[in-house]
């Protein structure tokens, strides 16, 4: 059974994303992000005073691939909110920018 690796990584990111509201998967951790993308998703979301869950995927290579297939995008960081994928950190930057994260979280 060659597939059961991937349902366990699946049941895993299943389990991450549906323990908190809102979660991050990212390069490093919101105090010590480890690329730019990530460290700008992390600014959005504490701007915005969002309480989020993160991952670092430089911890778990299973997880770091697993997140790109599970989501069909292939880059980190990936936000989470309520089990949904919203997206990347450009399109965090673009759904801020437009007050569409705002409502999101409910910080209008």
């Amino acid at each position: 059974m060659t597939d059961a690796p991937t349902h366990d990584v699946t049941d895993r990111i299943k389990q991450i994303i549906t323990q908190d509201d809102v979660v991050l998967f990212m390069k490093g951790t919101p105090l010590f992000p480890q690329c730019g993308f990530s460290n700008r998703a992390v600014s959005i979301l504490n701007h915005l005073g969002v309480e989020f869950a993160s991952v670092d995927v430089l911890q778990d290579g299973e997880i770091r691939d697993g997140i790109k297939a599970y989501s069909d995008w292939p880059t980190i960081p990936q936000l989470y909110v309520k089990g949904e994928f919203v997206g990347g950190s450009d399109i965090m930057l673009e759904m801020y920018e437009a007050g569409e994260l705002h409502s999101l979280f409910g910080k209008e």
